[in-house]
């Protein structure tokens, strides 16, 4: 008999299996139990969390024969017919590849037969989000309205791209990420089943490693038992085998990155990329790092929230006085922008030895950055520690005056004038007020080209109008040429969130243009505030 996956061969079948998601099998069990079951239900959450698991249990348990304080009994005929497939009550369909209008007429035609065995039809559709526009329209009365033997349960990771008339029209459920102790726990408990001796400092790191997803978890798992199959599982192996790094590892970085030392942080480098190991998973490990020194550092109860041993939370305590607060908060927004720029680059490494090299050279920062221009400071005032001379375009002179380095007088330069539009609607202000909400609820890849440092948000003249000004031509082609989609996600969200339809203008501009130009905060501040009254 062919092997099967730890994932599906432990797949929950009935509520009390389903780990970490107790608001939800909770609400559903009261549901069943007293008859209140709703027509169309919609699971969001990411990957892994069950989502399908428990719409497939729910189905099971509508038409269980003999259903157990709201869950399935698992012995009746359509409790083996549905956990066997063989049902033709319960229709599934990947709305991935089945995205049509056809593919929604089809379920339409067939709601109109009742079922033939069991109370309930049920419709699970996965990844919902993937449906047309048009397809969205043609579900819209069948599931406002369905005959009473249907249910829906629609899935999705992407709860921000369905339309609201959808979202209006069913029960909402959002799928926690599952903590690391219940992960750790389940797959304790699933290798003691199967005979498995796996350290549990193993487990907790692949439970770490599967970032709250119990399937990722389980597929890690097996991984591993594969690599070293009839041997025992430890910390280290499963470390080799996911091509990740060792704790150690972040910490002789971050010591590095202290002492302002490149060549240190470019021969570490050197050995993670000979090692094999994947340079996207070390930069989001040192991310993560970098936020538990910050922890420990701003908090006396921090140490709480990190997990680690006590031995390694004393080192990190240690080195979290190495850098105040202000250096580890400049250090994780470099790390962050380069894990969402690193994801399309094709030259990794160079990306990567870039950022290391301005974390430890605070000075090739834009000077603007009030957190750069501290770490500047920091990094002047060790030097003089050590003796070495500091010069620049601007030095200090010992008896506190400030001179130019090249003697020339320094001339204030005359700014252009800048014509502001008349007015800004109150559409565009509640927009600019939930601007942090609206990158939150848009993809990773829209939100990298949404960054302060390549995009200027300001207002057309008449006022009503958002203009995207982008100093990275990639960036505005991302939104008018590649995929006009692109766009429509972001009204989408905009409209959802806000509750408005915005006229939104992405356009490609000079740095000089982005430079000479307001942005919105900035507009409706002088529009509110820059009034002369003359008598």
């Amino acid at each position: 008999m062919s092997y099967t996956a730890l994932y599906r061969k432990f797949r929950p079948s009935e509520f009390d299996e389903v780990k970490g998601q107790d608001h939800i099998v909770t609400t559903l069990k009261n549901e069943i139990r007293t008859e209140r079951i709703g027509h169309a239900y919609l699971f969001c959450g990411t990957r892994g969390t069950g989502k399908t698991t428990v719409a497939k249990i729910l189905a099971k348990a509508v038409n269980c024969e003999h259903p157990v304080d709201g869950s399935p009994c698992g012995e009746c005929e359509m409790c083996r017919k549905i956990g066997s497939q063989t049902s033709m009550n319960v229709i599934e369909m990947d709305a991935a590849s089945n995205n049509s209008v056809d593919d929604i007429r089809e379920i339409i035609d067939e709601v109109q037969y009742s079922p033939a065995e069991g109370k309930y039809k049920v419709y699970i559709i996965d990844e919902v989000h993937m449906l047309s526009a048009a397809a969205f329209n043609a579900l819209l009365k069948t599931l406002e309205e369905p005959p009473s033997y249907v249910i829906f349960i629609l899935a999705t990771t992407e709860a921000h791209k369905i339309p609201i008339t959808i979202l209006s029209r069913c029960q909402r459920y959002d799928f926690k990420r599952i903590s690391i102790d219940t992960i750790s726990a389940r797959l304790k408990d699933l290798m003691e089943r199967e005979a498995v001796e796996v350290e549990d400092k193993a487990l907790r790191y692949i439970a770490k490693v599967a970032d709250g997803s119990m399937r990722d978890a389980l597929s890690l798992l097996d991984q591993c038992i594969a690599f070293y199959l009839g041997e025992k599982l430890t910390y280290d192996k499963a470390i080799e085998v996911l091509g990740a790094v060792d704790t150690s590892v972040y910490s002789r970085m971050f010591n590095n990155m202290a002492d302002l030392d490149v060549i240190g942080c470019m021969k570490l480098l050197d050995e993670i990329m000979i090692s094999g190991r994947d340079l996207n998973q070390f930069i989001t490990g040192l991310v993560w790092y970098l936020r538990n020194l910050m922890i420990i550092a701003v908090s006396a109860g921090g140490s709480e929230m990190v997990d680690a041993s006590t031995e390694q939370l004393e080192q990190m305590r240690q080195e979290s006085k190495k850098v105040d607060e202000t250096g580890l908060i400049r250090y994780i927004r470099i790390l962050s922008e380069l894990s969402n720029q690193i994801k399309y680059a094709t030259q990794k490494r160079v990306l990567t030895e870039v950022a290391f090299v301005k974390l430890c050279v605070p000075e090739m920062e834009k000077k603007t950055a009030d957190d750069s221009l501290l770490a500047r400071i920091d990094a002047i005032e060790k030097k003089l520690e050590k003796g070495i001379i500091v010069s620049g375009q601007t030095d200090i002179v010992a008896n506190g005056q400030q001179g130019n380095a090249g003697g020339e007088d320094v001339s204030e330069t005359k700014q252009p004038e800048i014509e502001l539009p008349k007015m800004v609607s109150d559409d565009l202000k509640k927009i600019n007020e939930k601007w942090q909400q609206i990158l939150s609820g848009l993809s990773v890849s829209s939100r990298s080209f949404l960054t302060p440092d390549i995009c200027k948000k300001t207002v057309s003249q008449d006022g009503e109008k958002l203009i995207l000004q982008f100093t990275d031509a990639t960036a505005e082609a991302y939104f008018n040429r590649y995929d006009k989609r692109n766009l429509d996600e972001l009204k989408t969200v905009i409209s959802n969130i806000v509750g408005v339809d915005a006229g939104i203008v992405a356009e490609a501009v000079s740095p000089e243009q982005n430079r000479n130009s307001l942005d919105l905060s900035q507009i409706i501040d002088k529009i509110h505030f820059d009034v002369q009254i003359k008598n």
